[in-house]
């Protein structure tokens, strides 16, 4: 797998920390050059040299932008687009959350989530589908969550925003598969992050009886699935979503 991604060019939103960390560091374990993209300039910055160390003589570097600003989007893409040359894949994984009831929910609560959740994925595959289009040629993979297509009591805005991005992915998957450029979908479920860290013992209780493998997930169980989904081993995969969560969508 150390070539998988050999001298490809990945830029990775919301990668500073949990989840888009371990998928910046497993684009690089398997050759890729990796973009990093986040609004916290020291994790940013402890992140590229984590690569770096783990991975001699690889390509990572960090830019600092709000992926829910357009225009700080579209400057910082053109610049990554004039430094590279191209970019081959795409992965969307900012996020944020502001659980609150929906009675107690605030428009500001609202708004954010949805921006920095979904609005982030047209602002990115706006500013790169013309070059990718153009190369005949591209992954995008969006991260949803479980919450997505189950939905989630307090996270109204969070579980609408993550339904958003499944619905913009298959709806993108459509009309440029003709350009050979595949976007597909992730779901993760509970995952060990510094999110899930914040749970109280009886919150985890309570999850884990929803989890058919009785387990919260870890980082690595995405970074893996979207290693899948940005090489040439996923090439006839385009508009799926993929669920890392345990079984916990199942239901029952």
């Amino acid at each position: 797998m150390k070539d998988l991604l050999l001298n490809q060019v990945a830029v990775v939103t919301g990668a500073t920390a949990g989840i888009g960390k371990a998928i910046a560091l497993k684009f690089a374990l398997s050759g890729a050059k990796v973009i990093l993209i986040g609004t916290n300039v020291d994790r940013g910055e402890t992140a590229v040299s984590e690569i770096h160390e783990a991975v001699p003589g690889s390509t990572a570097e960090f830019f600092q932008v709000d992926v829910a600003d357009h225009e700080a989007v579209r400057v910082t893409m053109k610049d990554i687009l004039s430094k590279y040359g191209t970019v081959d894949i795409l992965v969307n994984n900012a996020g944020i959350t502001k659980d609150r009831l929906l009675v107690r929910m605030s428009e500001i609560d609202w708004d954010s989530v949805m921006d920095v959740n979904a609005k982030s994925c047209y602002n990115t595959c706006h500013a790169l589908l013309l070059p990718m289009m153009k190369a005949r040629k591209g992954k995008i993979i969006n991260m949803s969550s479980v919450v997505g297509l189950t939905g989630n009591p307090a996270q109204t805005n969070y579980a609408a925003s993550k339904a958003a991005v499944i619905g913009f992915t298959k709806a993108l998957a459509k009309e440029v598969a003709s350009r050979n450029i595949c976007v597909n979908c992730l779901a993760p479920g509970f995952i060990v992050t510094p999110m899930t860290d914040a749970l109280t013992e009886a919150q985890k209780e309570g999850i884990l009886s929803r989890i058919p493998l009785a387990r919260l997930g870890d980082v690595e169980d995405v970074a893996n699935a979207a290693l899948f989904l940005a090489s040439s081993l996923s090439g006839y995969i385009t508009g799926t979503v993929i669920s890392v969560d345990g079984g916990m969508a199942l239901g029952g």
